[in-house]
C-alpha cells in the first residue's frame, strides 16, 4: 500500500519558519494503531489525516503521544495540501472534526480558519507550573490551556520553562500559553506542552481560540495581529467573531513523499 505524505510549514511564507506538520490524505481510515505508528515515524508535533466525506473532509490530528481535539497549524497545512496539491476548486473547505464543523476559506495566499472561541476564565496556577518558570505571570487564566499573562514582550522572550520540573503534570489535551502585549503586534505568545516530545510548540493555532477573545476583550479590538515568538516564529491574522474566531496565515510546502505500508 502506498500513500502520499506532505510536509508543510504553516503560519509562515518562509521555509523553515512557522510550524511544520505532516499531512496525509487517505481514501478511508486506517486503524488508530497504524495512524499513531505513522505519526511517530514522522516525528513532528502534529500529523493530520483526512478522508473525503459527503460535505468535505473528516480530519483528525495526532501527536506522537495522543490524538488532539483541535489543531490549527495542521488544519491550515491540510487546507494548503487540498488546494495546492489536490487541486480542490471550491472556495470553501469544510472539515468535520472532534471539535465539530470547521471551515477554511481563502484570502489571496492566506488560509482563513474558522474555529470555536474558548474564552479563558480566572484560575489559580498549579505550584508545579509556578516552580518551573523563571519569571512569574501577573495573572492566570484557564480554558483548555493555562493562559499566563505577562507584563511585556521582553518577559516572553526571556521566559524559560523547566521541562524536567513539569514531568508528571497531566494537562489533558492542553498546554501552557504565555502571552503579553506585543511591540509590533497586538499580542505575542509562546506555548509549552509538558507531555509532548516537542516541549515548545513553534506556532499554536488552537491556543489562539483563547488568545483572540482574551485580547479582543482586553484591548477593545476585533481584528488583531499576533506573533508567536518561538525560534521558528509565526504570524497569525486574527478576528474575534463572538462564539467563533478567525485565524489566518500562510503556508509553504517543504517536501512531498510516499509512504509504503
Amino acid at each position: 500500500m502506498k500513500i502520499q505524505k506532505y510536509h508543510v510549514d504553516a503560519f509562515t511564507d518562509q521555509l523553515f519558519g512557522g510550524n511544520p506538520a505532516c499531512v496525509i490524505p487517505l481514501e478511508k481510515w486506517l486503524s488508530d494503531e497504524l495512524l499513531f505508528e505513522i505519526t511517530r515515524e514522522n516525528n513532528l508535533a502534529e500529523t493530520a489525516f483526512f478522508v473525503p466525506i459527503e460535505e468535505g473532509f473528516h480530519i483528525r490530528w495526532f501527536t506522537p503521544e495522543l490524538e488532539m481535539d483541535l489543531c490549527g497549524h495542521a488544519s491550515l497545512a491540510s487546507a494548503h495540501v487540498i488546494r495546492k496539491h489536490l487541486n480542490y476548486k471550491e472556495n470553501v473547505i469544510h472539515f468535520q472534526s472532534a471539535s465539530g464543523k470547521l471551515q477554511v476559506t481563502f484570502d489571496g495566499n492566506r488560509y482563513v480558519l474558522n474555529f470555536p472561541s474558548r474564552m479563558p476564565v480566572k484560575a489559580e496556577l498549579p505550584k508545579i507550573i509556578q516552580e518551573s518558570l523563571n519569571i512569574q505571570p501577573k495573572e492566570v487564566f484557564l480554558s483548555r490551556d493555562y493562559l499566563l499573562l505577562y507584563n511585556s514582550e521582553v518577559e516572553i522572550v526571556a521566559l524559560k520553562a523547566d521541562q524536567n520540573k513539569l514531568k508528571g503534570i497531566d494537562l489533558g489535551l492542553g498546554g501552557i500559553v504565555c502571552t503579553a502585549a506585543g511591540e509590533e503586534a497586538d499580542f505575542v505568545s509562546r506555548f509549552f506542552t509538558p507531555g509532548a516530545s516537542i516541549f515548545e510548540d513553534p506556532v499554536t493555532g488552537s491556543a489562539h481560540c483563547s488568545l483572540i477573545p482574551f485580547w479582543s476583550n482586553k484591548i477593545g479590538k476585533k481584528e488583531l495581529l499576533a506573533f508567536q515568538i518561538s525560534a521558528r516564529k509565526g504570524v497569525l491574522y486574527c478576528k474575534d467573531e463572538g462564539e467563533r474566531v478567525v485565524i489566518a496565515g500562510n503556508a509553504i510546502t517543504y517536501s512531498v513523499g510516499e509512504i509504503f505500508l
